[in-house]
């Protein structure tokens, strides 16, 4: 069905033959719409390598940007996805519809097969706002350069972004007793993973510098799990609970 108050912008069919299902996807390309098929398929992809998926059942979704999307049931991520500027095309084939997706540089396929259609929905739309970003790192950063005593009293910042064999250091300083600090900033709850960074950088500036010099680790975000905070206590490495700005 249309959708009159948006100038049949929108349009949904529900268990379709393959030949509407075929029509109705192709105009939603034709038209710039963003499409979505729901139903059993199996998916094939031809490229950089090469994989296939029984049937089951898929949620897919070709964007006008030439982006098409494969989901199941389960997780955030696609299954199988193809990135922005690819061709889509719609055809019969032996009474399924069949989906594809391509792109010449490199040359990729995907090819999603349906042995049964429960659902077409095409829809035309605009968004011209772009996405803004409030309580960013690189907000909790100038926080911390604009307040250096919100680390700790005596704190001085000498470098961002500083490079190291493990990667850049969000801030680089010293305390108040001249001892070099590395902090690595977060925006979220982090775990593990998050310690295991702070010590590759601290252990990399540890053999950069003069054989006695030791370097304090400290990681800067809202919260830590308790496996977090166990690693930072078992490496010697501090935390420090600072939320970035709201704006």
């Amino acid at each position: 069905m249309s959708d009159p108050e948006f100038g049949h912008r929108t349009e949904t069919l529900q268990q379709p033959s393959p030949e509407a299902a075929r029509d109705a996807i192709a105009r939603g390309i034709d038209r710039g719409a963003i499409v979505t098929v729901y139903g059993r398929c199996t998916v094939d992809y031809d490229g950089r390598a090469t994989s296939y998926l029984e049937a089951g059942d898929r949620h897919v979704m070709l964007k006008p940007d030439g982006a098409a999307l494969v989901h199941t049931a389960e997780g955030q991520q696609p299954v199988n996805w193809q990135p922005p500027g690819c061709d889509h095309d719609v055809f019969c084939e032996d009474g399924h519809i069949v989906i594809e997706s391509l792109r010449t540089s490199p040359d990729e396929q995907l090819r999603v097969r349906f042995q049964n259609v429960l659902q077409v929905s095409a829809f035309a739309g605009s968004d011209e706002t772009e996405l803004a970003l409030v309580g960013t790192e690189a907000d909790l950063r100038r926080r911390i350069l604009e307040e250096p005593d919100l680390l700790e009293t005596g704190f001085m910042p000498l470098a961002t972004e500083r490079e190291t064999p493990a990667g850049a250091v969000d801030i680089y300083g010293e305390d108040s007793t001249g001892r070099a600090v590395v902090v690595e900033l977060k925006r979220r709850r982090v775990g593990p993973d998050a310690v295991s960074q702070l010590r590759r950088y601290v252990d990399a500036l540890e053999r950069d510098m003069h054989a006695d010099a030791t370097v304090r680790g400290i990681l800067v975000a809202p919260s830590v799990t308790d496996r977090a905070n166990r690693l930072l206590s078992d490496h010697g490495l501090e935390f420090i609970s600072l939320e970035p700005p709201d704006e």
